[in-house]
């Protein structure tokens, strides 16, 4: 199993498996990401090795400034560091042609690459003492639910050559808004926290969002392609009132009542948008884990704002597909 380690210690022993060549799972203010070193092909071949990811399915490099991420791409744009000036750190991830020294496994043999500047004291610290870019997909085997603690991590794989650097529960709770920056349309390909109605305003063009690419397309943005967010527990997404149809063997994650119809298990989730981003993916783990034979997640509260509605549209997408509708 997996060891949790923190503090200046934790990013010292971070930074030598980096170096070696192996694993580190990390915390950023999304979830918790799987790090290796992203300039090295056999290091990068371990993460989709441990989480059996499918190999054309990109990763996002993780970089500590804009400095960092133009060692990463062919050409750093004025919109790049417009977005990098507004957003970053943060939830926002830019996809720009990639540079040479990426290996083809990071972009899925792609011609661009998807860079991030995480909003996280822990992931920084340990990018700035390392020194280059890493990858960071979710730290988790692939198609399952993300992890936004470090025990999510640590009991999703077997493995003793993995150590986990604590950084609490995630902030923003779902993974970052990708922007394709590589094309004549700023394109989001994900939806995350940041909506495009931000990111618009940064630069002062019409954003739009992406229609579902067909197999035959390169893959710009990972999340995109395949099974992602799911419990092994069979779940549903319903409506307010279907809560009251529930049976006892369904686990509930539910925001609007105190507890469940039948007396069986009941995950409470926040009434508000925000929260209730920040707190699902640690309520389906949790709902995973219990007794019941599957779970209904009650659809999110309705957003007040632009912003909310932006997160809105990103539960939409995670739940979805979690409960495979």
């Amino acid at each position: 199993m997996s060891e949790i380690v923190a503090g200046p210690e934790g990013i010292s022993q971070g930074v030598r498996r980096l170096t070696a060549g192996f694993l580190v799972a990390f915390p950023t203010e999304t979830v918790y990401g799987l790090g290796a070193d992203a300039l090295r092909a056999d290091a990068v071949q371990r993460v989709f090795d441990l989480k059996g990811r499918p190999s054309n399915n990109p990763l996002i490099v993780h970089v500590s400034d804009a400095a960092m991420a133009k060692r990463v791409v062919l050409e750093w744009t004025e919109q790049a560091s417009k977005l990098a000036r507004e957003f970053w750190p943060g939830p926002l991830t830019l996809v720009l042609p990639k540079a040479g020294s990426v290996p083809d496994i990071v972009t899925g043999n792609g011609s661009t690459v998807a860079v991030r500047c995480p909003e996280h004291p822990v992931a920084l610290a340990l990018i700035e003492s390392f020194g280059n870019p890493i990858v960071g997909p979710s730290a988790n085997p692939s198609g399952y639910i993300s992890p936004t603690i470090p025990e999510h991590v640590r009991d999703a794989f077997d493995s003793d050559d993995l150590i986990v650097l604590d950084g609490g529960h995630c902030r923003a709770g779902i993974e970052s808004t990708v922007l394709d920056l590589s094309s004549a349309t700023p394109t989001i390909l994900r939806p995350g926290v940041i909506g495009a109605h931000r990111i618009s305003e940064a630069l002062g063009v019409h954003v739009q969002m992406s229609t579902h690419q067909t197999d035959d397309e390169e893959t710009r943005s990972p999340g995109l392609i395949g099974a992602h967010y799911q419990p092994r527990t069979a779940a549903r997404l319903v409506s307010t009132p279907a809560l009251q149809t529930a049976p006892s063997h369904a686990a509930l994650i539910a925001w609007s009542i105190a507890a469940h119809p039948k007396g069986g298990e009941l995950i409470r989730v926040p009434a508000q948008v925000g929260p209730y981003a920040q707190a699902i993916y640690r309520a389906l783990h949790e709902a995973d884990g219990a007794a019941g034979t599957e779970i209904w997640i009650e659809e999110p509260p309705t957003a007040q704002d632009d912003d909310e509605r932006a997160i809105a549209a990103a539960l939409d997408e995670r739940l979805r597909r979690a409960t495979h509708a």
